[in-house]
């Protein structure tokens, strides 16, 4: 769950006193929020107070009155602006002041909250800034940190949705027109590989939704205590199907028992990845074998292919986004470039580990480390 501080700034007790406990237990969300935001309260009973807090604490919300013992509240607020710093401040004030409070919301305060105020006014009021407050952060990491990552993201629907969409295209007016009779058993070629092409096209749109969720910097982890083979045996069916049209045989050994406190589906996403990499770059007829073991305080997963490997220079690049090893061996081998830059986001995010040896012609092999008993205090 985030949180957005919240400095109250004013003299009367009562005021603070209040406001801190209409917002303590108070947590405001949105559709659009991937988590609840509640409030971390922080007090100041003057503007000297209020600047050494905003100095030191840097809130993300300042209530602050006008009317202070020493430095004005205006002028806390021109305090700010000048500093620039990224705060939101509504100006508490009586009804007597409020042309200085509509005067300072022009110089800068969002918006200002007339006193005395019920409690469900102030909540009111709170939930508009929390939102505007976390679109306008949002919208400010989408304009400096993701510039890039979004013109990779049309780069790569551009390329790897047209094709797949104009064969489907081609596909279907032939089938429409009837052009080779009407007999359905001429067409079940064309219909397989439009089905093929869709499961693609809905992989890599699962793919960049992955990485759009780990590039927000966000833990999103739903931790559980779970039985790794239970985990294991899923992933191993659900790549079993593709495994068999290759004539791949995956192996996966998992002692009954294992356990670890990690988020299920993210496991299942790091499992997937390493199986179905194995199926998809092996030779036909070609083995995987999965192997998951407990070394202290650690899980180890290691996944190992008979399949073409990788020359030195490619494993270096292998777990950026949107990398895709390019060569004779490859180029009928459909993907978006990003399932290993999304298993090792994921593995870094609990503070593990993702290691490849490779030997081009003979196979490769990916090892992760994972803490068992993983908490958010790791990463803070």
């Amino acid at each position: 769950m985030a949180s957005f501080k919240v400095l109250v700034v004013d003299d009367e007790p009562g005021i603070r006193m209040g406001t801190r406990r209409i917002l303590q237990n108070f947590k405001v969300d949105y559709p659009f929020m991937d988590e609840h935001i509640e409030f971390e309260m922080l007090e100041a009973a003057s503007g000297e107070e209020a600047i050494e807090i905003i100095d030191n604490q840097h809130p993300d919300i300042v209530l602050l009155d006008n009317k202070l013992p020493g430095i004005q509240g205006v002028q806390v607020l021109e305090y700010i602006r000048n500093k620039q710093y990224d705060i939101v401040v509504v100006m508490i004030t009586s009804y007597a002041s409020l042309e200085l409070a509509v005067k300072a919301t022009r110089d800068g305060a969002y918006d200002f909250i007339p006193k005395p105020f019920t409690p469900q006014e102030l909540r009111s009021s709170m939930e508009n800034i929390t939102k505007q407050l976390f679109l306008r952060r949002m919208t400010q990491s989408l304009n400096t940190e993701g510039k890039q990552i979004r013109f990779q993201f049309m780069s790569v629907l551009s390329h790897e949705l047209k094709a797949p969409l104009n064969a489907i295209e081609g596909y279907l007016r032939i089938i429409g027109e009837k052009q080779l009779g009407d007999q359905i058993d001429p067409y079940q070629e064309m219909i397989e590989r439009s089905l093929e092409r869709i499961k693609g096209m809905r992989q890599l749109i699962l793919d960049m939704l992955d990485l759009t969720r780990l590039k927000s910097g966000k833990p999103m982890h739903k931790l559980q205590h779970i039985n790794v083979a239970d985990i294991a045996r899923v992933s191993r069916d659900t790549v079993r199907p593709f495994a068999i049209q290759k004539d791949v045989d995956v192996y996966v050994k998992c002692p009954e028992g294992i356990t670890m406190n990690i988020d299920p589906s993210e496991l299942e996403i790091i499992l997937n990845n390493l199986l179905s990499n194995a199926v998809k770059y092996n030779r036909d007829g070609g083995r995987v074998d999965c192997q998951i073991s407990v070394e202290k305080d650690t899980i180890i997963i290691t996944v190992s292919d008979t399949g073409i490997g990788m020359s030195e220079e490619e494993q270096q690049q292998i777990f950026e986004d949107f990398v895709r090893i390019k060569n004779t061996k490859t180029r009928h081998i459909t993907g978006s470039g990003l399932g290993l830059s999304i298993v090792k986001k994921m593995v870094d995010s609990y503070g593990g580990k993702i290691t490849l040896e490779s030997i081009p012609d003979k196979g490769s092999t990916f090892t992760v480390v994972l803490p068992r008993e993983f908490s958010f205090d790791q990463i803070n």
